[in-house]
């Protein structure tokens, strides 16, 4: 097993004023040689935007984005004429594929909003660009990793265009869990949203993470009152 430590206060930080980001791979401004990306996972990004701010219209292309809200509303804007709020409890798909303009805002005049912003590599370059917005509670499970993203459309939650899966996981007890890899190719990439958690001789605390590759499983031991985020990558 191979892996590599991403302690919350390593990873690239800014406060733009309407925007606080933490960025775990090279973004923007923030560059680490050794953390450009893990695998296919591009970017994964930890932001809170201040109220009556967000990200103005702006192009993408060849990627998949997943937006996964933590706190309050957001309003998304497309080129392809998608509109509408994304709330806490709900996650956010988008293929940019051969091109796409977005807006992405926080139209509360008092409250901010808290997201995290996840940019996956497709696999295979300029398909056509497509939008897609659910809600997780038909898959919620309590004391257990619960699938919201994967690559096949007829399973649980959203769809990429990458044979890449990614789970949450909300635990108020004590708990250990087995996740094996879907191929031995693949990567894991795991955040603690908050609480606390182990694997092997790693103790990961509120917004660690730890990428680990090479392996067919891996073991969680978890603490109670802790939020775990998963993302399984091809690692090239």
């Amino acid at each position: 097993m191979k892996s590599i430590l991403y302690k919350s206060d390593t990873i690239g930080k800014a406060n733009h004023g309407w925007l606080q980001t933490h960025h775990y791979f090279s973004f923007a401004d923030y560059y680490n040689a050794e953390r450009i990306h893990f695998g296919m996972l591009r970017v994964l990004n930890d932001d809170i935007i201040a109220p009556n701010n967000g990200f103005g219209m702006h192009p993408h292309d060849n990627m998949e984005i997943i937006t996964i809200p933590l706190l309050g509303t957001l309003w998304h804007s497309d080129s392809m004429g998608n509109e509408g709020a994304i709330n806490h409890g709900e996650i956010q798909v988008m293929s940019a594929g051969s091109g796409v303009y977005h807006s992405e805002w926080n139209k509360d005049i008092q409250k901010p909003v808290h997201l995290f912003q996840i940019w996956i590599y497709p696999r295979s370059k300029n398909i056509t660009p497509r939008y897609q917005q659910i809600n997780i509670s038909s898959v919620f499970e309590q004391n257990k990793l619960y699938q919201i993203v994967s690559p096949n459309q007829h399973e649980k939650g959203a769809w990429i265009h990458q044979n890449a899966w990614i789970y949450l996981g909300d635990f108020n007890t004590q708990s250990t869990q087995t996740y094996t890899l879907h191929s031995h190719k693949n990567g894991i990439f795991v955040l603690v949203i908050d609480g606390k958690a182990h694997i092997d001789t790693f103790f990961l605390y509120k917004r660690d993470a730890l990428g680990i590759w090479d392996t067919k499983q891996i073991e969680i031991h978890i603490e109670a009152h802790t939020q775990l985020l998963l993302i399984e990558v091809p690692m090239n």
